[in-house]
């Protein structure tokens, strides 16, 4: 009859210290967890509201540019760029001359997320509303109210409750704050 298993040889241990050292390093690891302070921090976005009679008027050029911070889309129709800021609106920059662009201006939209131009008309969407802004009148020219979904928040964590939102208040954008919790 042939052998069909090799002969383990005489210098293995049969037993390793392997249980031992598993077991020493769960009581150290238990050890370590109970030690540390019962907090913890947590990072979120809380949402931030405006009323809607402030949100039907708050579209409006203002003829200084701003510090680009948090942008988002890219627009550019000649020979203008347009540079959406996320949540605050839409960024005017004047690029005739390509070498040197100039900032001439900002949309104050809060709640913008996103744009489209057609002609002389820059489509923005101010929170859950879409708005006609005529790019040369430099005004808004027609609102269409309550047609879009509210923001979300960046993280697309849906720990927001919108019913615990103010009656009478849109969010119109969504702000990281950390909070420590104590057990």
């Amino acid at each position: 009859m042939t052998q069909r298993f090799a002969k383990i040889p005489s210098n293995i241990q049969k037993h390793t210290p392997m249980k031992k050292v598993t077991i020493f390093s769960v009581i150290i690891a238990s050890l370590i967890v109970t030690a540390c302070p019962p907090y913890y921090d947590e990072e979120e976005y809380v949402p931030v509201y405006m009323s809607r009679a402030n949100l039907d008027v708050s579209v409006k050029y203002v003829a200084e540019a701003r510090n680009m911070t948090q942008t988002g889309k890219i627009y550019y129709r000649h020979p203008y760029i347009f540079v959406n800021e996320r949540y605050t609106g839409v960024h005017v920059i004047n690029n005739s001359d390509p070498a040197r662009p100039v900032r001439e201006g900002f949309i104050l939209a809060p709640g913008c997320i996103d744009m489209a131009v057609k002609g002389n008309i820059l489509y923005i969407d101010n929170a859950v509303d879409l708005v006609s802004f005529d790019l040369h009148n430099k005004e808004v020219t027609k609102r269409i109210r309550n047609v879009l979904p509210e923001p979300l928040p960046p993280d697309e964590f849906y720990r927001y409750r919108p019913e615990k939102r103010p009656k009478g208040y849109i969010i119109v954008n969504w702000v990281k704050v950390e909070k420590t919790y104590k057990e």
